[in-house]
């Protein structure tokens, strides 16, 4: 297993948080009209405040150094974190079509669920994904975000002993 594929781990997805919904959405508007690029970070529902086992999309991870234009948007692989929290991946179409292309189906081994967002990027213009492209209904759920400091469940001793390794 690559430090790519070591990303994604398998756990239920309970569904994605609105208000990252909303920002995939108004972030997909503002690069129109090129592509918007990231990953899906989740956090387990418990922290959330369900009374469920599983995870919660929650947070998108945009890599540095991400190019995009009109029909692409390439991801630098060494520039990914090794982040055992993200589920998959999420794009903007800006021509509008929310259906995975050849390439995106390429992308789509990587994680469990992957969205795509079309122009007009309104509420209702985005779809979900499986691994092999076929839709799959992913849950917008209403909760509480945790905090920014949050987001980082690591120090500067941790970023230290890995440079040591």
């Amino acid at each position: 297993m690559g430090l790519f594929d070591a990303l994604f781990r398998s756990s239920e997805i309970l569904g994605i948080a609105e208000e990252t919904l909303e920002f995939a959405i108004e972030s997909s508007e503002e690069t129109h009209p090129n592509e918007y690029m990231g990953f899906l970070r989740g956090t387990e529902a418990d922290r959330l405040g369900l009374d469920r086992d599983g995870l919660v999309i929650t947070d998108i991870l945009v890599v540095p150094g991400t190019e995009s234009n009109s029909v692409s948007a390439t991801v630098k692989t060494n520039q990914i974190p090794n982040d055992v929290k993200a589920l998959g991946s999420i794009h903007s179409h800006p021509n509008g079509v929310i259906k995975p292309s050849n390439a995106d189906l390429d992308t789509f081994g990587r994680g469990s669920v992957h969205v795509i967002i079309g122009a007009p990027y309104r509420r209702t213009d985005w779809k979900a994904f499986d691994s092999q492209g076929t839709p799959t209904q992913l849950n917008v759920i209403d909760v509480d975000l945790p905090e920014t400091e949050d987001f980082f469940d690591f120090t500067q001793a941790d970023i230290d002993e890995e440079l040591r390794r």
